[in-house]
């Protein structure tokens, strides 16, 4: 899967770049280049993910005190019934692997959802409902639009 920078790049002599390595930190979630050629880097696409979701929960950060990588990254997040989750973000999905931010407890064994879409759904009825409500004002003003 390729994902385009939100900034595109004029084509260089008929090749199609998808982005620079220093324009890597404007990515965006959908829009974004959270790939390095075959590699995830998972900071990248933790950072997209909070910026994706954060507007159905009441605090969503990457933790800057657990060690991520290309292949790991952890997200402190807190749904709205003021419940707090650190969750891991791998090559395999996110999962909870703790119940307190930053910290991550070896002996959870939680399920891997694919989407951060699917986990918080699971988590918080909250979310749902913000989700919900978000679709539902994005649909009324794509109506009145074209009327």
């Amino acid at each position: 899967m390729s994902r385009k920078c939100s900034d595109e790049l004029p084509p260089e002599e008929g090749m199609e770049v998808d982005c620079m390595p220093e324009d890597l930190s404007k990515c965006l979630y959908e829009e974004g280049c959270v790939e390095l050629g075959e590699v995830k880097d998972m900071r990248l696409e933790a950072e997209a993910v909070v910026n994706d979701v954060l507007f159905a929960v009441t605090d969503m950060r990457v933790s800057h005190s657990l060690s991520s990588g290309l292949d790991v990254a952890y997200i402190n997040v807190e749904t709205r019934e003021g419940q707090r989750y650190c969750l891991e973000l791998t090559e395999a999905g996110l999962r909870v692997v703790g119940h307190v931010f930053d910290q991550v407890h070896e002996e959870l064994s939680t399920q891997y959802h694919e989407t951060v879409y699917s986990l918080l759904d699971s988590l918080s009825p909250g979310y749902r409902e913000a989700f919900g409500n978000a679709l539902l004002q994005r649909l009324e003003r794509l109506k009145q639009n074209g009327q």
